[in-house]
């Protein structure tokens, strides 16, 4: 019978309210689902921990974790901190630290989900994003000097390795390979960017020579933003930078919907560590503990976590639930024009989890 130990990370801001409701999901999938239970065990990092120790994880935090099948993540950010504290503090510690360098972002409009493209259909909107998530842009090298003065100087180094760029573009025409359409977009800059970028679609020029039932193109990340808006059904997967994929999801999330019930996976493909999934909304501190946070992003997470642990079944059942209640306009939350709370949806979702596997197929 497989047993998962699931760390548990809530973070900050409506963190602390999602990551356990995506538990509450867990615990009622495995209730009904026999051969399948969990273990969670939760750590209080983050804001509220780096006021009381003066930083965001403890130092060995990664040890603790790294026994763990997977971690379930909320959310990282605070007010009264930096947001470069709160990011390299911990989410970043932890996917730097665990070498989690795939980042893994779906997109699809959800049944019942009104998305702001009026003539796109849930058929043209169904994408994956991979970012580049070890490097690029947020390698974190560089640097200030001569701060206050008139002469000061701030530097941030996108750095790209051959290595790096290889295994996320092996992964993206992988992943691509493995979906209906076969099809990936490169999402580039080398126009602009003629060092780093020019390597990158060099190396994606290479890496498709392993792949030819893959068809693929190449793509400015500008341009990108308004194929996607434009000529949504002419994308199926895209893999870019740290960056660019960064923003581009939350344009995705958009496009879908809501930034509320989009989900990501922080993957080490390797299974050298545990990765990390979580949903992409942020903190939200307007909101917090108000009961007006959306747990879909979660509980779509914890549909990744369940794929990457092999049990496909158990995502598919807890797909199944999460689509059926936004198919229902009374369970929508704010952030998708409805009154739902927190608490209503996951009950939903739990309610419809607890049915007999063979009852909710």
């Amino acid at each position: 019978m497989p047993h998962y130990k699931i760390a548990c990370i809530p973070g900050d801001g409506i963190g602390k309210e999602v990551v356990p409701a995506g538990q509450q999901a867990l615990e009622a999938l495995a209730a009904s689902q026999d051969g399948l239970s969990f273990s969670f065990q939760s750590f209080g990092w983050g804001g509220d921990w780096y006021r009381a120790h003066g930083e965001m994880m403890p130092a060995d935090g990664l040890d603790a974790l790294r026994g763990a099948d997977a971690i379930l993540f909320g959310s990282a950010g605070d007010p009264q901190i930096p947001d470069h504290v709160t990011l390299w503090g911990l989410r970043l510690k932890i996917c730097q630290g665990f070498d989690q360098y795939a980042n893994v972002r779906p997109t699809r409009i959800l049944p019942g989900i009104d998305g702001p493209l009026k003539r796109c259909t849930p058929r043209d909107l169904d994408w994956v994003i991979v970012r580049e998530n070890s490097e690029g842009e947020y390698a974190g090298v560089g640097g200030r000097a001569h701060q206050g003065h008139p002469i000061e100087v701030a530097t941030d180094v996108s750095i790209l390795t051959r290595a790096g760029v290889e295994r996320i573009m092996r992964f993206a025409f992988r992943l691509a390979q493995s979906r209906p359409r076969k099809q990936l977009t490169v999402v580039t800059k080398s126009n602009a960017q003629r060092h780093g970028m020019v390597m990158w679609d060099e190396i994606a020029l290479q890496i498709s020579r392993e792949f030819p039932d893959v068809r693929w193109d190449k793509e400015l990340v500008d341009a990108c933003t308004a194929r996607m808006v434009n000529r949504p059904a002419s994308l199926d997967t895209l893999v870019a930078t740290n960056l660019h994929a960064d923003v581009l999801s939350d344009l995705a999330a958009a496009l879908a919907g809501s930034l509320g019930i989009a989900p990501t996976g922080n993957i080490d493909p390797e299974r050298r560590y545990p990765s990390m999934f979580e949903p992409i909304h942020g903190s939200a501190f307007d909101i917090m503990g108000k009961g007006l946070a959306n747990p879909v992003g979660t509980f779509w997470s914890c549909v990744m976590l369940l794929e990457h642990l092999g049990e496909t079944a158990a995502a598919q059942r807890l797909m199944r639930a999460v689509e059926a209640v936004t198919a229902d306009p009374r369970l929508h939350t704010g952030d998708l024009g409805g009154q739902a709370t927190t608490a209503q949806v996951t009950e939903a979702v739990c309610r419809r989890l607890r049915e007999p596997a063979t009852a909710a197929a």
